[in-house]
């Protein structure tokens, strides 16, 4: 007798149902938002529920499934919200010029963004909770990949000019280990906050431009 099929998971909609088009939904939206952002920083991602959310948001689950239909299309935007909010800087720290300006030039820069990316995050309401639903949660872990390919994509386009002689398949790889490096330091911040981010960072950001000088030396 044939073994019995194990029953497929049901995929799960993360796409808000619809955009807001007027002044009220645009309110209605972003007061739902609001409202589960609050509720994550408040019980974490495993307990979130849309009865929590609506019940902050003083909404009818309607209202609210209107917009999202789960909790974890609530979590994806809030998660894709705050991965733009964290990728708008990094033109700011990571220049053509930065990359071919020394160790001590390469090591500031990339002090200063994983700091401004900690604070971007530690600022953010339910921001850590965001960062861990990212890690455990298999449906958003697409979010976090995603961030990850667009920030890896920009930085080999400024790699291939301090760095010509390195393949970009080769340089997308360095990219890529290079994020989760910067990442694992503000996850351990946030499990321990005692801890000095500055001196957390600096680590880091010595290793990392001590390995990018290198690269350059070996050309």
């Amino acid at each position: 007798m044939a073994a019995p099929r194990p029953k497929k998971t049901e995929s799960l909609e993360l796409e808000p149902k619809m955009q807001p088009a007027q002044t009220r939904a645009t309110q209605t939206y972003e007061r739902i938002l609001e409202a589960a952002a609050e509720t994550l920083a408040e019980v974490g991602f495993e307990r979130l529920s849309t009865n929590l959310v609506c019940q902050r948001a003083e909404l009818t689950p309607p209202a609210l499934y209107r917009y999202f239909p789960n909790k974890y299309a609530l979590l994806h935007e809030l998660s894709r919200r705050l991965m733009e909010r964290q990728n708008a800087i990094i033109p700011k720290w990571l220049t053509p010029v930065v990359f071919t300006s020394g160790l001590k030039s390469l090591e500031t820069a990339l002090l200063g963004l994983q700091l401004e990316t900690y604070e971007i995050t530690r600022e953010t309401t339910g921001g850590m909770w965001i960062i861990r639903a990212m890690r455990a949660v298999p449906m958003l872990q697409e979010v976090r990949l995603a961030s990850d390919l667009e920030v890896s994509t920009y930085n080999v386009e400024l790699l291939r000019e301090a760095l010509p002689h390195i393949a970009p398949a080769q340089l997308l790889l360095i990219s890529r280990v290079a994020i989760e490096m910067a990442y694992s330091p503000m996850e351990m911040l946030f499990d321990d906050p005692s801890l000095d981010p500055k001196a957390v960072m600096s680590i880091v950001a010595s290793a990392l431009a001590t390995y990018f000088i290198r690269l350059g030396e070996a050309e």
